[in-house]
């Protein structure tokens, strides 16, 4: 059956009258920040003191969109007669956030806790280098990095935070056997009370 004539703009009209009696929606934006979800993917955040330069991030990055230098230092012998270490030290980490696809794989690889999400997404540049961000400004994001939301009341306890319950409870037990064992010897004998004349006080 073909169509008939004026349908289409009959429809449209229908949709614009319902429309019109419902009251719009403006987003105040940027004078009005919107509500983001607790997990948004902003920008990456650096905890540089974390970082080991293990380049983990850097190697498992499906974009090869993070940059990292870095050089070793001898650090000197901590004890006497022990030897010196040699220890990676950070001198450039960069992302280029025109090529990163925020799959998120760099935070979840790396091993030490240097990489985090931040729901900063106001980062525009007019210039596509300018979006090759340094460390000192992947530093400045991780302060907007939200708290990690509460444990749940009846979940299991962490397998970590039991382990080390577990020894300090141990220890305590150890030192309080080791305390009463103390007392036992350095208190008298039940029966070392002084002998009294016969027939009354001294």
């Amino acid at each position: 059956m073909p169509p008939i004539p004026g349908s289409g703009l009959a429809k449209g009209l229908a949709v614009t009258l319902r429309t019109m009696t419902k009251r719009a929606h403006t987003a105040q934006y940027p004078e009005v920040q919107p509500e983001l979800p607790p997990r948004s993917r902003g920008v990456i955040g650096l905890f540089e003191e974390n970082c080991t330069v293990c380049m983990l991030c850097a190697r498992e990055c499906p974009d090869w969109c993070i940059y990292i230098d870095s050089h070793k230092e001898t650090v000197p012998a901590t004890t006497p007669g022990g030897r010196e270490r040699s220890r990676n030290v950070l001198d450039r980490f960069a992302i280029d956030f025109s090529l990163c696809m925020y799959c998120g794989i760099c935070i979840e690889v790396c091993p030490f806790d240097a990489l985090f999400w931040s729901p900063e997404f106001e980062y525009a540049e007019t210039d596509i280098h300018e979006l090759t961000h340094e460390r000192d400004k992947l530093r400045e994001w991780m302060w907007t990095v939200p708290a990690p939301p509460a444990l749940d009341p009846a979940a299991e306890e962490p397998k970590e935070i039991a382990a080390a319950r577990k020894a300090v409870e141990k220890a305590e037990a150890a030192a309080a056997a080791a305390a009463a064992a103390a007392q036992a010897e350095t208190a008298p004998p039940a029966d070392s009370t002084p002998d009294t004349p016969a027939g009354g006080t001294a």
